[in-house]
């Protein structure tokens, strides 16, 4: 396949840099507990000096994969699929969730909403991030927010970010990992004194499964 065929392909979507795949439990927000088949993208440019998959940054790092083929193997262990990188709206994901809608999939996304909607999405999470702020458009298009909280000022981040949610959408506050013996404490006063939050912990490094 010559270079100019890969980039064809990729721009369709019909093939995707795909860091990882694997069946896990989520161990995050609003669907906590569930079991789930993570479908890793590389590729992201928002740049959280506190991310802990830096790896899946570069895009060429990781294989290019048949995105049909991904799918199949997804489905073939449930039907709950989540999405996330990196950033997953880098890319075009309408071959992809067109093949697990096909196959019964519920599909779910992890994304910063820095970049266009793509894709069928049955359940859209929201993480935004200082360094690359949601568009517009997915706001209102979010069944979660969850915030990330590092510092104290990520308590009015996430304030502001609220604001532009739909009234129907979850908030959730999670401490970065690091950080979780100083922020925790500081979630548990700050949801006690705004109950639209909830806590999400991060259960799967609990649990110590992918």
């Amino acid at each position: 396949m010559t270079k100019e065929e890969q980039d064809i392909l990729l721009k369709e979507g019909k093939i995707l840099p795909v860091m990882e795949h694997f069946y896990t439990i989520q161990g995050e927000g609003a669907h906590t507990g569930k079991a789930a088949y993570f479908i890793r993208l590389g590729g992201c440019d928002v740049g959280c000096h506190w991310c802990d998959v830096k790896e899946s940054w570069n895009p060429d790092l990781h294989p290019l994969m048949d995105v049909e083929e991904v799918a199949e193997t997804a489905a073939s262990y449930c039907k709950t699929i989540v999405l996330t990188g990196g950033e997953p709206l880098m890319w075009n994901l309408d071959v992809l969730t067109s093949k697990l809608k096909e196959l019964g999939c519920q599909i779910h996304i992890e994304t910063s909403g820095a970049y266009p909607m793509s894709g069928q999405l049955d359940w859209i999470t929201l993480s935004p991030k200082k360094t690359g702020l949601p568009l517009d458009e997915i706001y209102s298009k979010a069944q979660e927010l969850k915030v990330i909280i590092f510092n104290n000022h990520d308590f009015q981040f996430a304030e502001e970010q609220a604001a532009k949610v739909s009234e129907n959408c979850k908030l959730y506050l999670q401490s970065e990992w690091s950080k979780r013996d100083a922020m925790y404490p500081k979630i548990t006063d700050f949801i006690l004194a705004n109950p639209k939050w909830q806590a999400s912990v991060q259960t799967h490094k609990y649990l110590n499964i992918p």
